[in-house]
């Protein structure tokens, strides 16, 4: 292994792996439609072209070990068919609408937040539209959370397309949100927030991947 690998930090590891299961993803979905593609104009061949047809695509279509969307996560709560509509000025009572008490989706502000660490609470339909564009939105009781437990949130989390905030009042000591999906934590080592990163962060589900999350709204209280 090279001098440069061994400095590299356990969060750079997992920050690589999970960009390497993206571009999988991603390979795989245009894999499939090149397949597809193929399998409509082999109607018109020969049946010895059909089978070099065939066999193309078990090769081209080999899945990666496990894909993202493949990863069972216990206690996910999902919320689908979500809508996406530019609401302002209005805010929106996630709760009444959507049966959330931290946001996961739903019509939200056609300002995104900045993606970052905070030690202040951020407004919800920005951050809403920061998930819309693919990110991870880590929140925690500020009086149930040490500051041994943030520091520990900002290592396991990837340095991008990432919101850390506190958010007083909500149901558990610790949250993981992405557009649709959610878990609750009573602990910062509970193994499913690794799980519910590597399964929805800069997911292609969302509505708009890989659309910026910087580059608008810096709320207030931003570390890093």
């Amino acid at each position: 292994m090279s001098e440069s690998a061994d400095r590299k930090t356990t969060k750079q590891q997992r920050a690589e792996a999970r960009a390497e299961k993206v571009r999988a993803h991603q390979q795989q979905e245009a894999a499939r439609k090149r397949n597809r593609r193929i399998a409509t104009v082999s109607g018109a061949v020969g049946g010895a072209a059909v089978l070099a047809l065939v066999v193309t695509f078990v090769v081209t279509s080999a899945e990666p070990q496990q894909r993202p969307q493949d990863i069972e996560i216990a206690g996910l709560k999902e919320f689908p068919n979500l809508p996406a509509t530019h609401i302002d000025p209005s805010p929106v009572d996630y709760q009444k609408s959507y049966g959330m008490e931290v946001p996961a989706g739903g019509d939200h502000s056609q300002i995104w937040l900045n993606c970052g660490v905070y030690n202040q609470p951020q407004q919800n339909e920005n951050a809403v539209h920061a998930l819309e564009h693919g990110a991870v939105w880590v929140t925690y009781d500020p009086q149930a959370a040490t500051e041994a437990d943030v520091e520990a949130l900002r290592a396991a989390i990837p340095d991008q397309y990432t919101i850390l905030s506190p958010y007083p009042g909500q149901p558990a000591p610790f949250m993981a949100s992405a557009w649709g999906a959610q878990i609750q934590m009573d602990t910062v080592s509970d193994d499913r927030l690794t799980q519910f990163i590597d399964r929805y962060w800069k997911s292609p589900n969302a509505p708009e991947p890989g659309a910026s999350c910087s580059g608008a709204l810096q709320g207030p209280g931003l570390v890093a």
